[in-house]
């Protein structure tokens, strides 16, 4: 397959960017990478990198929408630009699937409203996120696309979450939750109660509201809120998951014993360190638009960028795009 990857989009841009795209070349031989971005930039980059034998290739692109830039004129303005080019090679059917580290907006924007558009039917598309936890993996949705919603919307990322963790996670039947500041059926705000009521109805495997605590348990594979709960939820999982590393680091080096002891027990520190790390996982998928588009973080690294190409793969593999259009018909 070929990917295109945005090589103007995560924070310190083009580094991580190209060096992930050439570890995924590397490690997917038979896939074809398209760089796009500024060609002059990417050619810096990979001066002096081995690229004999890679399937690697360069599609200028003389515009970037930084993370600054107002989504929405950035999109209407800058249509030269690494996203416009990149999502364009999707719907021209050029690339399979797009990964950008970029502006989320940015991506949101140009994706529904200038190259791919929303699949027929869909309300609103969604950004999710696979959490990668001790007791396994589950998508929440969404994270950030969508502040403000309406039940039919939640309903929506349900079923589109659903596909997504059918096709990437393997999950046969995929139970959906609704996150809510309590298990009780009536708990919650009035979106949560008429988003319970329609979830309820239908042909999901819903098995209720559940708190952060049975999330992060992964008591469900879907988890289900509106864009601005969705964003803190994820944002305060990441820097909890931070704080308590950067504690533990602290504590151990705080004396001779637990210097030695934290020695010993730095291997399974590593370990838990790798199954925690959401650049583990990359990115996350932008669902309900035509086209298989993954977002990942914007102070992702090679590795992390390399595991969203991965991402990408595995959603044109699994055939998420026409999934959720039959899904939804």
């Amino acid at each position: 397959m070929r990917i295109a990857v945005d090589a103007m989009g995560s924070d310190s841009y083009p580094v991580p960017d190209v060096a992930g795209a050439v570890l995924a070349a590397r490690a997917w031989p038979n896939d074809h990478i398209a760089l796009v971005g500024q060609a002059d930039a990417i050619n810096e980059e990979l001066r002096g990198v081995d690229t004999k034998g890679l399937n690697v290739e360069i599609i200028d692109a003389p515009e970037v929408i930084e993370m600054d830039d107002e989504p929405a004129w950035a999109a209407r303005e800058k249509k030269g630009s690494s996203m416009h080019v990149g999502m364009g090679l999707v719907r021209d059917g050029e690339a399979d699937g797009f990964v950008s580290a970029g502006n989320t907006g940015g991506v949101l924007a140009v994706a529904t409203l200038h190259t791919l558009k929303r699949i027929r039917g869909v309300r609103r598309p969604a950004l999710a996120a696979i959490l990668p936890l001790p007791a396994g993996k589950f998508v929440t949705l969404d994270i950030g696309a969508n502040a403000d919603c309406k039940p039919e919307y939640l309903l929506q990322f349900a079923v589109m979450g659903s596909v997504y963790a059918k096709a990437v996670l393997g999950r046969p039947e995929p139970r959906v939750a609704l996150l809510s500041n309590g298990e009780e059926r009536g708990k919650g705000n009035q979106l949560v109660k008429e988003t319970t009521k329609l979830l309820s109805e239908s042909d999901l495997d819903f098995i209720g509201n559940v708190e952060p605590k049975e999330a992060m348990a992964c008591s469900a594979d879907i988890v289900v809120h509106d864009g601005f709960t969705g964003n803190i939820f994820i944002k305060t999982t990441e820097s909890a998951t931070s704080m308590l590393a950067d504690l533990i680091k602290t504590e151990i080096k705080g004396g001779p014993v637990t210097a030695v002891g934290g020695l010993l027990a730095q291997p399974a520190f590593q370990r838990v360190t790798e199954r925690i790390d959401p650049f583990e996982v990359g990115g996350g998928p932008l669902l309900g638009v035509n086209g298989v588009v993954i977002v990942a973080h914007g102070r992702s690294n090679a590795r992390a960028i390399k595991n969203a190409i991965g991402q990408a793969r595995q959603a044109v593999q699994g055939g998420v795009v026409e999934a959720i259009r039959a899904g939804l018909t």
